[in-house]
């Protein structure tokens, strides 16, 4: 396989179905996000791939206990499952990534519109600028041209090859949870012996992801006309000591963290995403509702994790006296991100290692990254030994302009047609 820097030219597959994809507006929750999973089950079928698709049983799914968590309302879910029989059974190796994006937010921050992809020049770079083109549907169609390129340069592989577009991946993980628990045992009965996921890592190996709770708090007050506040309590001002409390808990947990999260200044963020109280200027607030998300250890046990904050909140409203009264309350809902490991010493690091370092003449960064992922699925749940490595900057993955340099993108094709190569 080519093991040069060229650029992709714009002609090429990669770029075409990527350009594709990138004008599906797959919004989680939206009637787009099904549209993309039907476009990729379509183009692996013309690759030539065994495909299975599925309808999802959302009810059912959202009933099991170990469900992850879902933010957005859907209506139905499409899961995908490409699969290249290897000659020898036994140890496949899968490709995972997700399709759907988050909203593109204000559309005066775009240059263009999020949704017509771009091809142009930036700090010497030619990149590909859209919702979705570095998170991650650049990474997702690169591993795919990676088994296209492979097929048409009549490589046999010996191991399955098993390709798995998702949804559902940036609020929670329903699409990896279905296929855990439905599209592999449905179609597919071979063991997997490893797992790459695209996502944006900057062409670094990750082998571990933090994890991340949604959570929302109520904080009580008592409503009374304006002119007379003194006589009612603001929700927004009982909010205060309990923004205090949760930024202290967010030192005390980053005190210490593992050795793979020392290179981020927040190992385990705690952050509040949205706040809302009030319905009336005139009108002293009854209710502060806030949202937020609550960063999990390497290794914590959520239960533990969830417990800490709910002592938090509660020592919080203990010092107050009208909280004492009236404490605020917390819901666990939406995303549930448990952390996620995969062992250094795995086959699957060590073929993406060893691939890296023939393209580039020098070892990847390794490191674990501070957000949720579906690495945690597949590793945990799936026990499949799961690593990020793609193209891209996480830093502008949900930014206006978004976008990925071709030059990652080429590199991440024959990074992962070497590891499909030497599997």
């Amino acid at each position: 396989m080519p093991r040069n820097n060229a650029q992709v030219p714009h002609a090429s597959p990669l770029l075409s179905n990527l350009d594709q994809l990138l004008r599906i507006p797959s919004l989680g929750g939206t009637p787009a996000e099904s549209i993309a999973q039907w476009f990729l089950a379509d183009l692996l079928a013309d690759m030539g791939l065994e495909v299975h698709t599925w309808h999802m049983d959302l009810t059912d799914l959202g009933s099991r206990p170990d469900f992850p968590g879902m933010e957005v309302t859907r209506t139905e879910g499409v899961g995908v499952l490409g699969i290249w029989r290897g000659s020898s059974p036994g140890n496949a190796i899968m490709l995972n990534g997700h399709s759907d994006v988050v909203p593109p937010g204000d559309p005066q921050a775009w240059e263009h519109d999020p949704f017509e992809p771009m091809h142009v020049t930036r700090d010497g770079e030619e990149i590909v600028t859209a919702r979705g083109a570095c998170d991650m549907k650049g990474g997702l169609i690169a591993a795919i041209d990676a088994v296209r390129s492979l097929r048409e340069a009549g490589f046999v592989p010996r191991h399955d090859i098993v390709i798995t577009p998702v949804i559902g991946e940036e609020d929670g993980g329903l699409g990896t949870y279905s296929l855990i628990r439905d599209g592999l045992p449905s179609y597919y009965d071979g063991a997997i012996g490893g797992a790459i996921i695209p996502e944006p890592t900057s062409l670094a190996v990750i082998p571990a992801n933090a994890g991340a709770l949604t959570f929302r708090l109520r904080v009580p007050g008592e409503a009374i006309h304006a002119s007379r506040r003194s006589e009612g309590v603001s929700a927004i001002e009982k909010f205060y000591p309990i923004l205090h409390a949760l930024q202290q808990l967010e030192i005390e947990r980053n005190l210490v963290s593992d050795p793979l999260m020392q290179r981020w200044p927040i190992a385990y963020p705690l952050s509040i995403g949205t706040v809302h109280s009030g319905d009336w200027p005139s009108t002293v607030p009854d209710l502060l509702i806030a949202e937020g998300r609550y960063g999990v250890a390497l290794g914590e046990d959520v239960v533990g994790a969830r417990a800490q904050l709910e002592e938090c909140v509660a020592q919080a409203c203990e010092s107050d006296p009208w909280l004492r009264e009236h404490p605020a309350e917390i819901e666990w809902w939406g995303g549930q991100f448990a952390s996620g490991t995969t062992a250094l010493d795995s086959p699957i690091m060590q073929s993406l290692t060893e691939a890296h370092r023939q393209i580039h003449n020098t070892n990847p960064e390794v490191f674990a990254a501070p957000y949720g992922s579906d690495l945690r699925l597949l590793s945990g749940i799936g026990g499949i030994p799961t690593v990020q490595y793609g193209p891209g900057d996480a830093g502008v993955a949900h930014a206006p302009n978004e976008y990925v340099t071709l030059r990652e993108l080429q590199q991440t094709q024959q990074a992962i047609s070497e590891v499909l190569i030497n599997w």
